[in-house]
């Protein structure tokens, strides 16, 4: 069964979140949102999916305050962070380009992400864009710190980056990606020359598996009617005739 790009990466992101208990999707992030809703339908451990901007019971937030909450208590299991930066200690860059204050392009700001990335066990990072404009050697501003010393407290951190083209996971230890999967109809040649920074590649490189006629059923019978309620635009452009 013929699958969209959106459709590949809700499967592949819904893989890191199986037998997750509490799964919390912040603004802007559609395909997270699915990928967390696909990841319910299909594991009875995720017992709750919460999304910033749903009206529907049960997966209504109040916004940021009981996000926050929630993760200052340690019920939140994984969280998705996108940003206009991301280099290869996995520090992310919401704030803007060049050097802070005078920076020739502002973007929207943190609102909490270094907090989130502290304390939420799997951070997951996103990018619907895969080049080296986003992917830089060195961010121009870290708004939430990929890594940090061994004497501070820090139960969260980055867990994996998934892009159009691969995806990575991300080594606490060493401070770097490694290369999980390259999607089908890309290349290795194709990840190095749109990436900035260096990452860890392994002896023979999986191509990332794609969604089954079971899970794209899901996708778009189950998921795509709630996803629908906080992005009813990006619904309608995938899911046309759902």
């Amino acid at each position: 069964m013929n699958h969209s790009i959106e459709e590949l990466l809700i499967a592949t992101i819904a893989e890191f979140l199986y037998g997750l208990k509490h799964i919390a999707v912040g603004v802007l992030s559609p395909i997270p949102g699915s990928a967390a809703l696909l990841a319910k339908v299909r594991s009875e451990e995720v017992k709750k999916v919460s999304i910033i901007g749903s009206t529907q019971e049960p997966y209504r937030l109040d916004g940021g305050v009981d996000l926050f909450d929630c993760a200052g208590q340690g019920r939140v299991d994984a969280f998705f962070l996108s940003g206009g930066q991301i280099d290869g200690q996995a520090n992310v860059n919401l704030t803007g380009i060049g050097a802070y204050p005078k920076q020739e392009t502002r973007w929207s700001g943190a609102f909490g992400s270094a907090y989130l990335y502290f304390l939420v066990p799997r951070v997951i990072l996103f990018r619907e864009e895969h080049s080296r404009r986003v992917f830089v050697p060195k961010v121009d501003f870290i708004s939430a710190p990929g890594v940090s010393a061994p004497n501070i407290y820090r139960p969260g951190g980055p867990y994996a980056l998934v892009t159009p083209l691969c995806q990575f996971l991300f080594d606490r230890n060493k401070k770097q990606f490694f290369l999980k999967s390259i999607h089908q109809g890309h290349s290795l040649e194709e990840v190095h020359d749109n990436t900035g920074f260096d990452f860890e590649v392994p002896e023979t490189i999986p191509i990332t598996a794609a969604p089954t006629k079971k899970t794209l059923k899901l996708i778009r019978e189950k998921v795509a009617p709630v996803i629908a309620d906080p992005y009813p635009d990006f619904a309608k452009k995938c899911w046309p005739n759902h």
